[in-house]
């Protein structure tokens, strides 16, 4: 196995940055997901790392080759497209065989790498059949087929499922996983859905505007945004943002906010003005009753999300804020509620969008030393 690495790459479209001055590492043996938006780069990365584009400036390389200027053909890769490609009027035990008997193996060896692939696709009873007799999802799945059964040390996928069903995406979801559990290949997976990346990679690289903004584990990614744009792309809805004043007096950096009981300290490294304060939906503690740090709310709007859960809009003082709560409480919720946001669970964010390493604590002496929660670890 190989891993991937681009010094500085940029790509320029008639005076278009498609990828800005990219710097990054593929780690070898390990399934990568570029996370992003229609238009972020993500496909335009993929198919430089495949040669499919040429660089406009900056350096390839899979492990210590350059390969910067290698045709695709000299790069020892395998690639799935977001259509199925696949040769019709033959088997799809044909469809695998065919690039292997380019490569020359024996007939044994064919078998062998056919089977197995086959095997972890799912694809026994299909052997014999037509490939025009498949849905897209099987044909796809012969198409991963073809390119693992060569055994590439590194396999680039665009957005394969993009264009099947729900159904069929679970399936081939699943199918997935357990190929790569398997293979241990070095893998670019490219998709604009969230959902998709949490699934099936190791890490997620998120882009926008040409760059990786962030690449971490989907967890990390998710509960950790270092970028105002990570905390809204993923989650659904994505993080609660409210931009409130930060006002240094006797030595003090104090916030005060409809979100808060009462005003909090703030300690890091931050200097006086605004900031943005972002919390996750399903991080923010709605109850009927009172609590010691609660504020109140009322909700004005209520709808079922996904897994039964309630979505929540609520009103605090100026404020209008998304909730998450179980099916049975958000069932039995009056009108008037209880809210509170965990410091914890709060992250700071500055005027550019990047996130504080900066902590929050309620400033009241009423609130003892163990109630001072850490924003950052």
């Amino acid at each position: 196995m190989s891993e991937i690495r681009v010094e500085h790459l940029r790509k320029e479209f008639k005076g278009t940055v498609a990828i800005d001055d990219l710097s990054f590492r593929f780690e070898e043996s390990k399934v990568t997901c570029l996370l992003g938006p229609s238009g972020c780069g993500k496909t335009t990365l993929l198919r430089m790392i495949a040669g499919l584009e040429q660089a406009t400036a900056g350096e390839i390389f899979f492990g210590s080759q350059r390969v910067t200027d290698l045709p695709p053909r000299k790069r020892e890769i395998g690639m799935v497209f977001q259509y199925p490609v696949v040769y019709k009027g033959i088997s799809v035990y044909r469809n695998i065989e065919l690039p292997l008997l380019q490569e020359k193996l024996s007939e044994q060896e064919r078998k062998k790498r056919i089977h197995a692939v086959m095997e972890m696709l799912g694809l026994e009873t299909s052997a014999g059949k037509d490939i025009t007799q498949l849905d897209n999802v099987t044909r796809q799945k012969v198409a991963v087929a073809r390119a693992v059964a060569r055994q590439p040390k590194i396999i680039l996928f665009d957005e394969p499922i993009t264009n099947v069903d729900t159904n069929a995406k679970l399936q081939f979801k699943r199918a997935f996983k357990e190929l790569t559990l398997q293979l241990k290949q070095t893998i670019i997976y490219v998709t604009h859905d969230q959902t998709e990346a949490m699934t099936l990679a190791d890490r997620i690289a998120l882009m926008k505007d040409g760059r990786i903004l962030q690449c971490d584990t989907p967890r990390t990614l998710y509960s950790q945004p270092e970028d105002v744009f990570g905390g809204w792309f993923l989650g659904n809805p994505g993080m609660n943002f409210f931009e409130e004043s930060c006002e240094y007096t006797s030595g003090r950096r104090l916030i005060r906010s409809p979100l808060f009981h009462d005003q909090v300290r703030v300690d890091g490294d931050l200097s006086e003005g605004k900031v943005t304060l972002g919390i996750r939906p399903e991080q923010i503690r709605i109850s009927s009753s009172p609590t010691p740090t609660a504020v109140k709310g009322t909700i004005v709007r209520k709808s079922i999300a996904a897994g039964g859960q309630y979505l929540l809009t609520i009103r605090v003082e100026g404020l209008s804020l998304k909730g998450k709560v179980s099916s049975e409480l958000g069932s039995r919720l009056p009108a008037d509620v209880w809210v509170e946001a965990p410091l914890e669970r709060v992250i700071l964010f500055d005027r550019n969008g990047s996130r504080l390493p900066a902590s929050l604590t309620y400033e009241h002496p009423a609130y003892s030393d163990k109630e001072e929660r850490k924003v950052c670890p």
